[in-house]
């Protein structure tokens, strides 16, 4: 088996735009994927004064990735309350939904769905304990897992950003082939919206 290691931030909007191209991956028997979440925003509130920056990279994403970004969601960028991104509380929900049994690629999806498409506040815990109720999960176990879950998040996103700069990675997504002791990035902006073009690449690396 072939490892993909990908660095990636659940509120990274090009990694959503990649969503569809890490779901072929996750889903070819020859590759498994390691994930390394980069903690890219701790909890803030987004100046007035970048979003409309937002709204028009996340266009350009649409354009080039053909994901959608729902009403709900470009409402909250565009509207008068505040638009909170959290990547710490969403890679510990990514975590923890592992920890419980859920896909790495199908957690991750999820998140982004909630966040992308249907506008949820995912700086809320509540919110995210909603999330893993609607995917079967415990809400009273995901509560204590999500409790504890702090520390291991933190160390994660520290060795993520170790292995970055050990691989000279220096965005997001990024998504490197390990085989034979080899490095070899994957040109997977190529193939945005062209997933039959890009598991026929994919071959290229088995």
């Amino acid at each position: 088996m072939v490892r993909v290691h990908y660095f990636f931030d659940p509120m990274c909007g090009w990694c959503y735009g990649a969503s569809a191209l890490i779901e072929v991956l996750a889903n070819h028997p020859e590759f498994e994927i390691i994930y390394h979440p980069g903690g890219m925003i701790p909890k803030r509130a987004i100046e007035p004064s970048f979003r409309q920056h937002i709204l028009q990279a996340d266009s350009q994403i649409a354009t080039m990735t053909k994901v959608p970004f729902g009403d709900a969601y470009k409402a909250r960028v565009a509207g008068a309350g505040d638009f909170i991104v959290d990547s710490y509380s969403t890679t510990r929900a990514f975590l923890v939904g592992q920890d419980m049994g859920i896909e790495a690629h199908k957690m991750l999806a999820a998140i982004q769905k909630a966040h992308y498409q249907d506008g949820q506040h995912l700086d809320d815990l509540n919110a995210l304990a909603d999330l893993a109720v609607s995917m079967g999960l415990d809400k009273t176990i995901w509560e204590e897992k999500m409790a504890g879950s702090e520390a291991n998040m933190l160390e994660q996103v520290k060795q993520s950003h170790q292995l970055m700069a050990t691989m000279r990675v220096s965005g997001y997504p990024t998504l490197i082939v390990e085989k034979d002791g080899k490095l070899q990035r994957l040109a997977h902006s190529d193939y945005y919206g062209k997933t039959l073009e890009w598991t026929n690449y994919l071959t290229d690396f088995i």
